[in-house]
């Protein structure tokens, strides 16, 4: 490992990343390492880690090199690998125009979740194609304290338990994952998402992503929360022909969401890179002792 690894720091409507670039895949990551980089107070601080690589270099991306030139190896905040990260996807994307490797227009990043398609627009929002959501069968229970909530199991490339609440306040905390029932419903952990309306196709919402706690967007979740608000109010652009966008106000800012017929899911946000410098090596192989 050289005594340097550069960095940068960037955020999507303020859910924030280290971003690593690393083209070649020649930096190991460990997971202990990740946390390091994301502890706020003893490393750089942040909600995740976008490992930035080549395709062709990963071995979980090798097979959508031919549609994607780049991999979004994302880490969570304690070092733990997510399937994907809407906001990571955006702040990604912003990252390679920065670095010089793509101009403004469309995009495709390959991520764990598949490859996602991406437009750089030239007023600085990102729009990502999202993918289309499924709607697990079967009823779900999140819990915060002595209230329980039905939630609405949605799956965005990574699970979601979508509860309507009558304040946000009633989330808690959010430091530890809220309890869930049943158990099996996921396996491996779940992003639970706390929502309030605010008008007509306006709704707002704190989240526990899965890995990280609390934080202050989640896209894949602001996805997850528009498509059960939609089917909530009886909208289904599958079935009725028409797309259906909601604005979903997270802590850190607005996203808006867009389900089209066809199932496909658009969401468009802000992205920026807000700093760059470098890692001390030795730093951060002492950090993971």
């Amino acid at each position: 490992m050289s005594t340097r690894i550069a960095f940068l720091k960037g955020h999507g409507t303020e859910n924030d990343f280290v971003i690593v670039p690393d083209p070649e895949n020649a930096i190991d990551l460990s997971p202990a390492a990740v946390a390091a980089l994301c502890d706020r107070r003893a490393g750089i601080g942040a909600d995740g880690v976008l490992h930035v690589v080549r395709s062709a270099a990963h071995p979980e991306a090798k097979a959508m090199a031919a549609e994607a030139e780049w991999f979004m190896d994302y880490r969570n905040g304690d070092g733990s690998i997510a399937e994907m990260c809407g906001n990571g996807v955006r702040v990604f994307a912003r990252y390679l125009q920065h670095a010089g490797h793509v101009t403004e227009g469309d995009l495709a990043v390959a991520t764990r979740g598949g490859v996602k398609t991406v437009h750089i627009a030239k007023d600085g929002d990102v729009t990502v194609g999202m993918g289309k959501a499924r709607l697990p069968e079967g009823d779900v229970t999140v819990s915060v304290g002595e209230r329980s909530w039905p939630a609405r199991n949605v799956n965005m490339g990574n699970p979601h338990a979508v509860a309507f609440v009558d304040d946000l306040a009633h989330a808690g905390k959010l430091f530890d994952p809220p309890p869930f029932s049943p158990a099996a419903a996921y396996p491996d952990g779940v992003n639970v998402e706390f929502v309030v309306d605010r008008g007509p196709r306006h709704v707002a919402l704190r989240v526990h992503e899965r890995g990280s706690g609390e934080t202050r967007s989640c896209g894949t979740g602001a996805c997850a929360v528009a498509v059960a608000t939609a089917r909530r109010d009886g909208a289904d652009p599958a079935a009725d022909g028409t797309p259906v966008t909601y604005t979903v106000d997270v802590p850190g800012g607005t996203l808006v969401i867009t389900e089209r017929p066809d199932g496909e899911i658009e969401m468009t946000g802000p992205a920026v890179i807000v700093a760059e410098g470098e890692i001390d090596a030795e730093w951060l192989e002492n950090a993971v002792r």
